[in-house]
């Protein structure tokens, strides 16, 4: 039975990805690393030093360090953020029925603390979340499962008691590896993607609950009605 639930941040509560590789094609771009879509999608859900480093890699340069070409990316996406950020489709209707059954919520993100305190403040949903855990705070980020660990340590609740909400499957892999169930939201391009079978149930969205089901706690993933997309 489900007693917590966990969010990823980047995809599932904010349409953050575009913002993610738009920086990434400007900051590393500059540096003289070409990047195309096909080749952008092998680092999706990775941390940013994770990759910062696999493009340094691939292209080497020598204008700045790594750790500047990283923070660099990462304040082109926290402005973004501040200027257009939005809740995903969803997420507000379902943050509230989870606070209204008193279901203890948490933030796991592989991003760090400063551009999570950006976008809890520019969604205005902060109070919704019981813990909020961003990856400096772990020894390792995504997909080890560490981050997710800790906020069910944080929340009270045994890992395999916590359910999951993802986009990508470094997440996925994450939240499978510390023994939670997951429901995974994949990218419209990301759907047809066999890997995200792993998940035990795959949505278009978060508005695809029948959020009634949250109204008798606890809960188990099969009380999830997907409706027709």
């Amino acid at each position: 039975m489900i007693q917590a639930v966990i969010f990823d941040m980047d995809g599932v509560l904010i349409d953050s990805e575009p913002m993610w590789h738009q920086a990434e094609l400007e900051v590393f771009g500059s540096l003289g690393v070409t990047i195309c879509p096909q080749r952008q999608q092998q680092t999706v859900g990775m941390t940013t030093k994770a990759v910062t480093a696999h493009w340094y890699q691939q292209s080497p340069w020598s204008s700045m360090s790594l750790d500047e070409a990283e923070q660099a990316v990462l304040q082109h996406v926290a402005t973004q953020i501040q200027q257009q950020g939005v809740a995903k489709k969803g997420l507000l209707p379902l943050l509230n029925r989870l606070k209204q059954a008193a279901i203890p919520t948490g933030l796991a993100t592989n991003s760090p603390g400063f551009l999570m305190d950006t976008t809890l403040e520019k969604l205005q949903i902060r109070h919704y979340f019981n813990t909020h855990c961003s990856v400096e705070m772990v020894k390792q980020g995504k997909p080890a499962p560490d981050i997710y660990l800790l906020a069910a340590e944080n929340l009270g609740v045994a890992p395999q008691h916590c359910l999951v909400f993802e986009d990508s499957y470094t997440g996925l892999s994450a939240a499978k590896a510390a023994g939670m169930q997951v429901i995974a939201l994949p990218a419209v391009h990301d759907w047809h993607l066999e890997k995200f079978d792993l998940a035990e149930l795959k949505l278009r969205c978060l508005s695809e609950f029948d959020l009634n089901q949250l109204n008798s706690t606890p809960f188990s993933v099969a009380q999830f009605n997907a409706q027709p997309a």
